[in-house]
């Protein structure tokens, strides 16, 4: 091969090479544009690892800002529950009887109503939940607490609950648990039949059975 030819040779095999790197990152500056989620998407993963860690003890202090957005889901035999939430940390706060105060319908996380999703019909406390999604709405007592599930899910903290729209009311027990700086939902499978939604925050525990229908 002449040096002429050699040269041409080269000089394509750049030009190509430089001209598939721009376009990836040019792809990647079109789908950041055309997916406004994408960013979001990416930080709620990094503050989930973060969460966890910390909830953990392998994180001394928290440092994170704000309430994230955080999933947990689990299959219950063939009932599908999906629960998204929020999630404040305590820092250095009274929250019992403080931040979430006694005697009062609280959102049970932040910002928005916490939704939780069955893909089939549930029981809890002998009472039937048809298949759909609900808002999580607790009243918080020094000893025992309400927990409700409500159709509206789509609102912000409690500003638009009504209770003529709970479908759920029941009374669950708080019981004492490690520190958990940061509030977390479980969604547990017992057995096929059963399973168990757990909420950890602060020093407390709730645990509400239910069964697959």
């Amino acid at each position: 091969m002449s040096y002429n030819t050699t040269l041409l040779f080269l000089t394509a095999v750049l030009f190509t090479s430089l001209s598939i790197s721009c376009g990836d990152r040019q792809k990647d500056k079109t789908n950041a544009a055309t997916d406004p989620h994408a960013h979001h998407q990416q930080a709620t993963t990094d503050s989930q690892g973060y969460i966890d860690r910390l909830n953990q003890g392998l994180i001394k202090q928290d440092t994170l800002k704000g309430s994230p957005k955080r999933v947990t889901m689990e299959n219950v035999g063939n009932t599908h529950v999906h629960l998204t939430y929020r999630s404040p940390g305590v820092k250095d706060r009274i929250i019992w009887g403080g931040l979430v105060p006694y005697g009062q319908v609280w959102v049970t996380g932040a910002h928005t109503a916490t939704s939780i999703m069955f893909t089939s019909d549930i029981t809890i406390d002998g009472q039937i939940v048809p298949a759909g999604t609900y808002a999580i709405f607790t009243i918080p007592e020094r000893e025992d607490w309400t927990f409700i599930l409500n159709k509206n899910y789509e609102q912000h903290l409690a500003d638009d609950y009504k209770q003529e729209e709970d479908v759920l009311r029941t009374t669950v027990r708080p019981q004492a648990h490690s520190a958990t700086p940061r509030l977390t939902y479980q969604i547990k499978s017992v057995n096929a039949q059963s399973g168990v939604i757990r909420l950890l925050w602060e020093k407390l525990e709730i645990t509400v059975p239910f069964t697959t229908n």
